[in-house]
């Protein structure tokens, strides 16, 4: 298996620090809003690459922070007149209720900046004693320059990084590049904690150094986020890691591309900002997660309603598919399969390792999702209503397998009811028996119900409207 490692610009043979094992550190939201849809291309994205290493039998600890202490969080908090520590609690609970919807699995562990304070004060304290790090007034800034091989990850030279670099200008820094770790309280209304340089909070960058050495250790397997973390948040983590704790901080670096919206960047200035909850009114988890894996993580994606729409066609044609084969498993012929059966099971199984070598090569989910088509087609065309219960359970089996790595198909959303079932059944037997109008009367009453009925080569096949 080979991943593209930021750090050193190329596909690198993924080999895990412990046999068996994986560490993963993704950065999460800052808890001041509804997620959009950018946050949730690296959230799908590195949640299919957690589910391919547990396909592949790898253990993995995976951790996702929440900032649940920050400016924009302060700022919201005194918009609406509430404690800010509200404000993160209610944005976690909505992020939960849209990471469910897409069909994100659970974290090992997701910290809270406000949980992991003792931690935070440590490792500044740690980088002030090796003088990495120095107090002013209550605030803690990184010594940026110390700090060999600065601006390696984003592929700067700390020369050139405070022409346009995301800085706050202070004559109290010793050096314009140089960052908070931690932040004096400046109102009553903020959320604050005390440490040896008075009442403050955490700057943004040190919460994921400390949280990821907590639950994860010094050196971790992979640090991933969205190419818009490169600088300065990954690039200040390294710098603080490496320098407290005297050893590489991750052996592999991941970064998503951005999103367009109607072939422009998206930014709430520009009046294109989506939200997650709000894209969820319209489309399903499934839709919206099939569209974030339609193409390869590194390359820039175009969100639009037409290719949404291409989303829902698709992930409609898999759910027909899974729920074809599911009525075959009660409608079939009872017994073993057939010798051609079998037959033709084995020649599904290539399917398994081309979807493999697409996850294989960098986490290729679009060439994966080309697969998963290939091996539907080969299953429409070999299954028929006089296909066994067992070959069709088969072919379900392993439909859901490869689906499920991508975390596509894995609630019933579309699931056919009985009632659906049994009207397909007797239109069946209805046809048989040569009585046409009463075929026809059901094919209507399937239509009123949001069914269709597709009379094929190799069947009936059911089709949501």
């Amino acid at each position: 298996m080979k991943l593209y490692n930021t750090m050193t610009r190329q596909k690198e043979e993924f080999v895990p620090l412990k046999d068996g094992n994986v560490s993963m550190y993704v950065c999460g939201p800052t808890v001041y809003n509804y997620i959009h849809i950018g946050n949730a291309r690296p959230f799908v994205v590195f949640d299919t690459l957690r589910r391919y290493f547990e396909y592949l039998g790898y253990k993995v600890t995976y951790v996702q922070n929440f900032t649940d202490v920050d400016d924009k969080i302060i700022n919201k908090a005194a918009e609406e007149g509430i404690p800010a520590l509200d404000v993160s609690a209610k944005y976690i609970d909505e992020y939960y209720k849209d990471a469910d919807a897409l069909h994100l699995e659970r974290a090992t562990v997701n910290p809270r900046v406000s949980e992991n304070i003792p931690e935070i004060i440590d490792i500044i304290q740690t980088l002030i004693d090796k003088g990495y790090a120095y107090a002013v007034d209550g605030d803690v800034y990184y010594n940026t320059r110390k700090f060999e091989n600065y601006g390696r990850l984003s592929g700067q030279n700390i020369d050139d990084l405070e022409s346009g670099a995301r800085i706050s200008i202070d004559e109290r820094k010793n050096d314009p590049l140089d960052f908070a770790l931690w932040k004096a309280r400046k109102t009553e209304n903020e959320p604050a904690w005390e440490s040896p340089w008075g009442m403050g909070r955490p700057g943004w960058h040190i919460e994921c150094s400390a949280m990821a050495k907590k639950y994860l250790g010094d050196t971790i397997d992979i640090h991933a986020g969205g190419q818009d973390l490169k600088f300065p948040h990954h690039e200040n983590e390294i710098a603080q890691s490496e320098a407290a704790n005297g050893k590489k901080f991750a052996d592999y670096w991941l970064h998503n591309e951005y999103i367009n919206i109607n072939g422009i960047k998206m930014s709430k200035s520009k009046g294109n900002f989506l939200t997650v909850h709000d894209i969820l009114k319209q489309y399903s988890g499934d839709e919206i997660r099939y569209f974030l894996l339609s193409g390869q993580y590194r390359n820039p994606i175009n969100f639009s309603e037409e290719l949404m729409e291409q989303a829902r066609s698709s992930v409609e044609r898999m759910r027909n598919s899974l729920n074809n084969l599911r009525y075959l498993e009660k409608t079939g012929a009872d017994g073993s399969m057939t010798d051609n059966e079998k037959e033709n099971l084995s020649g599904l199984e290539k399917y398994r390792g081309q979807f493999k070598s697409a996850m294989d090569d960098d986490i290729n989910t679009a060439d994966a999702i080309s697969v998963v088509f290939e091996l539907i087609r080969d299953i429409n065309a070999q299954t028929t209503a006089d296909s066994t219960k067992e070959f069709a359970k088969a072919c379900e089996a392993l439909l859901t397998e490869l689906t499920g790595v991508l975390g596509l198909l894995t609630e019933d959303e579309y699931e056919i009811p009985e009632e659906i079932r049994q009207l397909v059944q007797e239109r069946q037997e209805a046809r048989k028996s040569k009585n046409y109008a009463r075929a026809d009367e059901i094919r209507d009453i399937l239509k009123e119900k949001g069914f269709a009925v597709e009379d094929t080569a190799n069947g009936a096949r059911i089709v949501k409207l």
